[in-house]
Parts: structure tokens; sequence; C-alpha cells
């Protein structure tokens, strides 16, 4: 399962949990496309999971994710997630597309 969080408040990006704004997508982990409709223009910041076995969240081991995750703008990854600040872009069009690269440590 592939699971998407779109926000545009940098306080709950990247976990979206506390933001009532926050539009949220599950996918099938083969999918490899999500439209967004109805969305105003506006700045954004996505964060993707590939949630492998399904309980919502992404698995660590001593801080280091165990599954899938790309974030808009495909910023460097160093010690944690990035900040709103990196993985933001700017919604002016309805055809406008972020394309997300998926990283795996283990």
């Amino acid at each position: 399962m592939i699971r998407v969080c779109l926000t545009a408040d940098p306080d709950n990006f990247p976990a979206c949990v506390d933001d009532v704004r926050a539009v949220t997508r599950s996918v099938p982990a083969d999918q490899s496309s999500i439209h967004f409709d109805g969305l105003p223009r506006g700045a954004y910041a996505l964060a993707v999971i590939h949630d492998e076995n399904g309980n919502a969240k992404l698995d660590t081991i001593a801080g280091i994710p165990r599954e899938g995750f790309g974030f808009s703008r495909n910023p460097a990854i160093r010690f944690g997630p990035p900040r709103f600040s990196a993985a933001r872009f700017t919604l002016a069009d309805v055809t406008d597309r972020q394309q997300v690269r998926m990283r795996y440590i283990f």
C-alpha cells in the first residue's frame, strides 16, 4: 500500500496527523500515479510511504526507515525527514505535477 499525505501546513509535515486540512490517499503499491482534484492554488508538500505491512505508519529501526519513503521535490535526506521548505512546491495550475522518487534503505 502506498500512503500519501499532501499538506500546506509546515507544522504538520511530514506526518499530517494533526492537520485537519491535509489530504491523504492510500492506493495499491502497483498504482503509479495519484490525482488530487479541487485543490486551491498555493504552497504544498507531499510525503509518501510504501506501507508494506499495512500498519498505516513508516516502520523504523533506530530511526532508520525500514519501508520506502519519498517527498515532493525529492530533497536530499540526511538525518530525519526534510523540512517543509525543502519539499515545498507551488500549485499554480490544475495540470501541475510532482514526481516523487521512492527511497529504500533496507
